[in-house]
């Protein structure tokens, strides 16, 4: 049976129809992602192939990780699809970081629901920072390095470089470990090491180095080398 096209479809069900009458809420992921497609492929239409992409993926989470490179390669996205599809969704990761602009982040919680979400979803290690003001509110988050399946490479003239750009009284390291496991490599004692060593030359507090993972029952979804006494 031919699955019928948006414009086809009963005024109430079209997603931009229900969006401007119900609002976003109302809306099915594979809805609103099929706004921003516009148009779907033969025997599938946008709202379809929204649920194939998310189903392909896993989560909307997941998809959202993707460049605009891997979602242009998709039948039915190509290039400026893809480059709509990756703007949308850096602009949500941008709202969900701007509403801890006001807010304290000092504990690896808050550390936690401010990146654990993106990071932990990752395929490869990702290193951030950060950049907190003298009451430890959110300045600005910078990515240093994006490393291999197994590694993440930063020397600590790296990781405290946008500290001295910005002005931070204080950071906090945070990377994730693809396997879901955030206990802490030799690499990583060495590398925290190193970066409180720095941040005593530099004068700059280093508050903590969480390490992002997955959860899972037993234990932390982080680690914290703060809450274990090495800062």
């Amino acid at each position: 049976m031919a699955q019928l096209k948006i414009h086809e479809m009963p005024i109430e069900d079209r997603p931009r129809e229900k969006l401007v009458a119900r609002g976003a809420a109302a809306l099915s992921d594979a809805e609103l992602i099929a706004i921003l497609l516009r148009t779907g492929v033969e025997g599938a239409n946008a709202v379809e192939v929204a649920r194939q992409l998310i189903a392909k993926y896993g989560s909307l989470g997941a998809l959202s990780r993707c460049s605009v490179k891997e979602l242009a390669a998709i039948k039915g996205i190509g290039l400026a699809k893809g480059a709509q599809l990756a703007a949308a969704f850096g602009l949500g990761h941008r709202l969900a970081h701007s509403n801890f602009a006001a807010r304290k982040v000092g504990t690896p919680e808050e550390v936690y629901e401010l990146l654990g979400p993106e990071m932990r979803a990752l395929h490869k290690e990702s290193l951030r920072v950060v950049l907190l003001d003298t009451r430890f509110h959110l300045i600005k988050l910078e990515e240093i390095s994006l490393g291999s399946v197994n590694e993440s490479i930063a020397h600590p003239r790296e990781v405290f470089r946008p500290a001295l750009v910005h002005s931070a009284y204080a950071i906090i390291v945070v990377h994730n470990h693809p396997s879901g496991d955030p206990s802490p490599s030799q690499a990583d004692h060495s590398l925290t090491r190193r970066l409180r060593e720095a941040a005593e030359l530099l004068q700059i507090k280093l508050l903590d180095h969480v390490i992002i993972g997955a959860p899972a029952e037993g234990r932390a979804p982080y680690f914290s080398f703060k809450e274990m006494g090495v800062l």
